[in-house]
């Protein structure tokens, strides 16, 4: 099952709601190092991906969160098929996607659009706003037959709130948040069910950003519409996503519901990451408690061995450096807390397990 599509009606049925429609599974990617100029050899491997796994359901939206360098981007374009992976399962409504190619995988980047982060080079600057948005049914004609294009083109940028009279304007004519709109409108064009976006407000104003969170909300509501939601504005992932996986040194280690994140994070790095967000109102600045963590990242290319955060842990043990932390919920968590989190000791700020030790410095 799922070793070829050759129809590119393969991917027609529907998922219910709740459902899920894709389906991650030990997902790998590793860039290989290698020496020499005329007989290379691979002395090593960048792990920017290296075991994710994830399902994301129909109509919602997953957030992924976590530093630069930790294999967000990279996972976006693995599970697109623009990067091949090295191992792993990638199901998009049950079929295997990840070795596709040829009709079938035509077939699926028809359903899964995405989304770029920097509006200003994702869009030709050769090509007017027409041609930018209905290029894709060029490839997939039996989407919007020739004649309908131009019709088609002026109510995709009526559905972004842009003028449809821009037509025929140029990329450098628009803003930072208009070209945003673009990219999203070329992304809605063949009417996908799924959009994975990869920091697609990261380079826009506050005030813009607000404004293109608002657009994808309401399109998901009108298309119904799965999103994978990529960022590092914590606060932005928060508002839009149902929930949230944060990304460490190419392994997820936590996911579940926004409040369960949010509120009840039980993974240190986690909390780290939430203790690290900006507070606007001085006073609360300072006096709140913030975790300080110490050390730098460690290279993707030789991780830690065990739990990959441990070098840079308050609760590490030397169980830590011998095994690797299973993403799972663990058992002596209840509430909110028991979602899954690959830590051995796993715990709400202040209910340290196994007797851990505290929290690194706080300011």
């Amino acid at each position: 099952m799922g070793a070829a599509v050759p129809e590119e009606v393969a991917f027609d049925h529907a998922v219910p709601r709740g459902e899920p429609i894709l389906e991650v599974r030990e997902l790998v990617k590793h860039f290989p190092l290698t020496k020499g100029v005329v007989f290379k050899k691979q002395v090593g491997a960048v792990k920017a991906v290296d075991g994710v796994s994830f399902d994301l359901m129909q109509g919602e939206t997953l957030g992924i969160v976590g530093e630069s360098g930790c294999g967000k981007s990279t996972l976006a374009k693995v599970l697109m098929n623009l990067e091949p992976a090295t191992s792993g399962s990638v199901r998009y409504k049950g079929e295997e996607i990840s070795r596709l190619s040829g009709a079938g995988l035509k077939a699926v980047r028809r359903n899964i659009q995405m989304v770029f982060q920097d509006p200003y080079t994702s869009l030709n600057p050769r090509m007017t706003v027409g041609d930018i948005i209905g290029e894709p049914f060029e490839i997939h004609p039996e989407v919007a037959p020739r004649g309908e294009r131009r019709k088609a083109v002026q109510d995709l940028l009526d559905v972004v709130g842009l003028n449809p009279e821009y037509i025929n304007r140029y990329p450098h004519q628009f803003s930072g948040g208009q070209r945003q709109r673009i990219g999203i409108a070329r992304g809605l064009a063949l009417k996908p069910e799924v959009i994975i976006c990869d920091e697609p407000v990261s380079a826009l104003d506050v005030s813009v950003q607000a404004q293109v969170i608002n657009l994808l909300e309401q399109l998901q509501g009108e298309f119904n519409l799965s999103y994978m939601f990529i960022a590092h504005d914590l606060s932005i992932v928060r508002h839009i996503s149902d929930r949230v996986g944060v990304m460490y040194l190419g392994k997820v280690v936590e996911i579940g519901s926004d409040a369960e994140i949010y509120d009840h994070a039980t993974h240190p790095y986690t909390q780290a990451l939430l203790s690290a967000v900006p507070v606007p109102d001085p006073r609360a600045r300072e006096t709140r408690d913030r975790i300080v963590l110490t050390g730098d990242v460690p290279s993707p290319a030789n991780p830690p061995s065990g739990c990959r955060f441990r070098t840079r842990c308050w609760k590490a043990q030397e169980k830590c450096a011998l095994e690797v932390p299973l993403l799972a919920s663990p058992a002596w968590l209840d509430g909110l807390a028991l979602h899954d989190s690959a830590c051995h000791f796993a715990a709400e700020r202040g209910a340290d397990p196994g007797g851990a030790a505290g929290p690194p410095e706080t300011v």
